[in-house]
């Protein structure tokens, strides 16, 4: 293997603390092509799919993606907007808030958002900073709970390129965070001020996309983590048993997933009388297909159908306040003794730092 040094060696270039802020990733256009070249490399991921390559790559190029394409390519084209995918939007504006949010709290860190399926990748943003002299990496997926299908995956993608390198910076990384307080009360925060404006349904359902059942039984945490993040929020919120539940969407084939499924659940409800819920999904950072067009839209009408009146979707938290305080809060602890996330916020009063910050951090990536 021919291991990737700087292009021009230069042992005497400024290092620097980066922050990679990872999420999930989209299509560049709502068109079957493009889904296509996003599905395909999102269902041969290993790490989402786990069987045989021999068995399972023939029918995700000859059967999944000539059908699924065109299929999804509507369903984005139902929620795409002038500035492109929600998914792209939301993450970018969360990370430029953040960005900015750490540099007034005194911090000198280069922030990057990438995608782990997309652009930008992975590779592209790490390539750039190995050439301006990154020499401390801490990693942040934009997954509140750990699964091996997502954040694991984006580790798994991080080290492929760092086994690469020839001189490879210190690492660290964020596995979830559904445990801190600052994320349970934005959470809580967010739906208290939802029902707030527009009055409060009959019950409140927490939905977290999916997984095949048998990833729990191997071992993965998800499952647990989604039930204690639902459970700690109702807390927050002061709600009775009762009314609240939890269920999982996005189910995909025939093998069983992680139950009650959200349709079902759904249509349980209808049959039981209640006749409002409120959406609410703890397991996206920022809004994207699953909530926007899944749960706001089809689910809905779902709801509808099975003899329900209306159901209302919760945003997500997306750049928020409060989301960009709390993951700056998880960036400092995380880093913690590393230079530039151990300055102390007394430093914003410093003469003429904001434009030595600035200079330090050079061109970001895109």
């Amino acid at each position: 293997m021919q291991f990737k040094g700087m292009t021009s060696p230069q042992h005497a270039t400024d290092e620097f603390t980066g922050v990679l802020l990872v999420n999930l990733g989209t299509p560049e256009a709502p068109t079957p092509a493009a889904v296509r070249r996003y599905l395909a490399e999102f269902l041969s991921d290993p790490r989402v799919v786990e069987l045989p390559r021999a068995v399972w790559l023939p029918l995700l190029y000859g059967v999944i993606l000539p059908f699924r394409s065109p299929r999804s390519a509507r369903a984005y084209a139902s929620i795409w907007t002038p500035q492109g995918s929600p998914l792209r939007v939301f993450s970018q504006q969360l990370a430029e808030d953040l960005d900015q949010h750490l540099a007034r709290l005194g911090c000198r860190v280069r922030l990057a958002l990438a995608m782990r399926y997309g652009a930008p990748s992975i590779a592209s943003v790490l390539d750039q900073w190995r050439d301006a002299g990154l020499r401390r990496l801490l990693v942040l997926p934009l997954y509140p709970q750990y699964s091996a299908t997502t954040s694991a995956s984006v580790f798994d993608a991080v080290m492929d390129q760092l086994k690469t390198w020839r001189w490879t910076p210190e690492l660290r990384w964020i596995n979830d965070y559904y445990q801190e307080p600052g994320w349970i009360a934005a959470v809580a925060e967010r739906i208290r001020e939802f029902r707030a404006s527009n009055g409060a349904g009959q019950h409140l359902l927490f939905s977290f996309h999916g997984l095949p059942q048998r990833n729990l039984i191997q071992g993965d945490p998800y499952f647990c983590q989604c039930q204690a993040s639902a459970r700690r929020i109702a807390t927050r919120l002061g709600l009775a048993e009762g009314h609240w539940s939890i269920s999982f969407q996005s189910r995909v084939g025939k093998q069983v997933w992680l139950q009650p499924y959200t349709e079902t659940h759904l249509a349980d409800l209808a049959s039981k009388g209640i006749k409002q819920v409120d959406v609410v999904c703890p397991g996206f950072a920022v809004d994207c297909l699953e909530t926007l067009e899944e749960i706001a839209e089809r689910a809905a009408e779902h709801f509808l159908a099975s003899g329900g009146e209306q159901l209302r979707y919760v945003p997500a938290l997306n750049a928020e306040a409060s989301h960009v305080q709390l993951l700056g809060r998880l960036i400092q602890r995380h880093g913690r003794g590393w230079p530039g996330l151990d300055t102390a916020t007394a430093e914003l009063a410093e003469p003429g730092r904001e434009q030595r910050v600035a200079a330090y951090r050079g061109p970001q990536a895109p």
